[in-house]
């Protein structure tokens, strides 16, 4: 069967499963997904507050950076202070590069979103906008000016049709099926892609900066709301391990969803990151006084459709901060992170971290980009995250 025929195959697959799902709400207006949720949403209380803001000059203030949006739901009859076998710890949600916190709430045809999924499952959810992002504000005295705006060409070629750039960008991108729409969907002008993009943000410029903010502003939450789950992607991956690394004890389990890390798309010239998970080093066994300690080398990929991993040359540096947290890194199928994952798990294998390792294809989810929270089996990706948690946590 040639590509062509396979590809329309998926298309008309795709298109069917999609309308199986939304045909009960096709005429509502808003790209036909309300009206088709399942299950019920019952909460305590739902509100908005900000972390990690601080004043300029404390003692005569005229302005305020480094605060966090936070968006939060709390389920009916949620205990507080739940602990041991079955606890249903809060979730914080924490998005990547260019998004903001609509990335968990809903999808960009009407569906419920990993946020609503949770919460109707008993989780409370805190859904946050990094700081510098989103409606957590953008201050130019303090971040200096914005980066660049979003692209896109280059939202569509990395995230919502990669499938259609010729040539392909990387092997698996063919494999992409799950944007809303189907196959070859995910264009400007299609209304899940006009969504997606109208809700992109500009970057703060000096990106290790902004980390270093939402992991200060993240320990603020974690204050008040004691131990924790987080959820990651992307650009946030290093808050994967700065954070369980600054509240130590607090962080219940970590769910890096395709992080930034080991390697890059272009990462077969030089690491992905400097320190091989992130640019500013972690706390290592012995310490690491910079990148140049950790003597990363290149090592070749098992298979054409890799990159090449950077892992550490000598004795590794270990990273004791992280024992005891269980740590899942997923990847999607056909994402750009399906070339170099498994560089990350191997980094932290090396340094004597514990974890687990999941490409999604590999537990029969197939088809996603590296947009999955907003993918049409969001919810099936939700559900097996969850199921994974409840492994972890009895």
């Amino acid at each position: 069967m040639n590509e062509t025929i396979r590809a329309r195959l998926r298309l008309a697959a795709s298109a069917l499963t999609l309308a199986l799902l939304g045909t009960a709400a096709s005429a509502d207006g808003f790209g036909g997904g309300w009206g088709s949720r399942n299950g019920s949403l019952s909460l305590a209380k739902e509100g908005v507050l900000y972390k990690g803001g601080v004043y300029d000059d404390p003692s005569n203030p005229t302005t305020m950076s480094g605060q966090m949006y936070v968006f939060y739901q709390i389920p009916s009859g949620y205990r507080w202070g739940q602990r041991g076998p079955g606890a249903k710890y809060p979730i914080i949600m924490i998005h990547g590069s260019q998004q903001t916190g609509a990335n968990f709430l809903g999808t960009p045809d009407g569906r419920p979103g990993w946020a609503q999924y949770f919460a109707e499952r008993g989780w409370p959810v805190f859904v946050i906008d990094q700081p510098g992002r989103g409606k957590s504000g953008y201050f130019p005295n303090a971040y200096g000016p914005q980066a660049a705006n979003p692209s896109p060409s280059t939202v569509r070629s990395r995230f919502t049709a990669p499938e259609l750039s010729v040539p392909l960008e990387w092997p698996q991108a063919k494999l992409h099926t799950q944007w809303p729409g189907g196959y070859g969907s995910g264009v400007p002008g299609q209304y899940a892609f006009d969504q997606f993009f109208a809700s992109q943000v500009a970057n703060m410029p000096n990106g290790d900066r902004a980390l270093d903010l939402t992991t200060k502003a993240a320990t603020d939450l974690i204050k008040d709301i004691g131990p924790s789950i987080i959820i990651t992607h992307s650009m946030s991956g290093p808050v994967s391990w700065f954070i369980p690394q600054a509240n130590v004890g607090k962080i219940k389990a970590v769910i890096a969803v395709e992080p930034t890390g080991d390697s890059s798309l272009t990462g077969d010239a030089a690491p992905g990151t400097l320190c091989g998970l992130s640019n500013v080093c972690l706390k290592f066994s012995p310490p690491v006084s910079g990148p140049a300690d950790l003597n990363l080398v290149k090592v070749a990929p098992p298979s054409p459709d890799k990159k090449s991993c950077w892992l550490q040359g000598g004795v590794p540096h270990q990273l004791t901060g992280l024992a005891g947290v269980p740590i899942l890194v997923a990847t999607g199928q056909a994402s750009y992170h399906a070339t170099y994952d498994y560089c990350t798990s191997k980094f932290l294998t090396q340094a004597g971290v514990k974890h687990d390792y999941v490409p999604l294809a590999s537990v029969g989810i197939l088809g996603n980009g590296h947009m999955e929270m907003l993918e049409m089996n969001n919810l099936t990706i939700a559900a097996f995250y969850e199921r994974w948690l409840a492994s972890k946590l009895r």
